[in-house]
């Protein structure tokens, strides 16, 4: 898993970038109807949807568990679809989209987490990633009548916090193939 991020590690970054460019824009245009709401929710999981998606096949040669960011990926594609295809759908039915998203996106976050056989200064920011959107999913799926304007204010921090963590994450990451490389170099082979 070190050597997959480390070498996907724009994937990261990417989904880091685009949730903060989400939020921003969430907390600050006054005025946010939810037409609008679902189309840059959209916008958000279909790019990093498809950055995982990306990644993963693109380097699934170097590990088995390439699985894990296709999951994270597929599972993101489907909600940007979901919301494309049914712009108009209730907010309910809006928030309970990003809730499952955020749970499952959450869940396959922390399971890379507990994947990597590395645990340097940047690895924790992947479990905070996952724990926050593990919590943040179940709170919006079992608290979805908040009111929109709290609604929008909560989705927009929830997405700059867990972006910008992904995206220092993907820029940490940068260094970890060339640290696994290092470590196959100085680890004694055995005949």
């Amino acid at each position: 898993m070190d050597e997959l991020l480390g070498r996907a590690w724009w994937m990261l970054a990417l989904r880091g970038a685009a949730g903060i460019l989400f939020g921003l824009l969430a907390l600050f245009w006054p005025g946010l109807t939810l037409l609008l709401l679902v189309a840059m929710f959209a916008a958000y999981a279909l790019i990093g949807g498809v950055a995982a998606v990306s990644a993963a096949i693109g380097h699934r040669s170097i590990r088995t568990d390439w699985w894990i960011p296709l999951l994270l990926g597929l599972c993101a594609i489907a909600s940007g679809l979901i919301a494309v295809a049914a712009p108009g759908v209730t907010a309910l039915v809006l928030i309970t989209v990003m809730g499952a998203n955020a749970i499952v996106t959450g869940v396959l976050d922390l399971i890379a987490w507990v994947r990597l056989k590395r645990h340097g200064r940047t690895q924790w920011l992947l479990l905070c990633v996952g724990s926050l959107s593990v919590l943040f999913g179940i709170f919006v799926v079992a608290f979805p009548g908040a009111g929109a304007v709290a609604l929008v204010w909560m989705i927009g921090t929830y997405a700059i916090v867990t972006g910008a963590l992904l995206f220092v994450l993907g820029l940490g990451a940068r260094n970890w193939r060339s640290a696994v490389l290092r470590d196959k170099q100085n680890t004694p082979q055995h005949s």
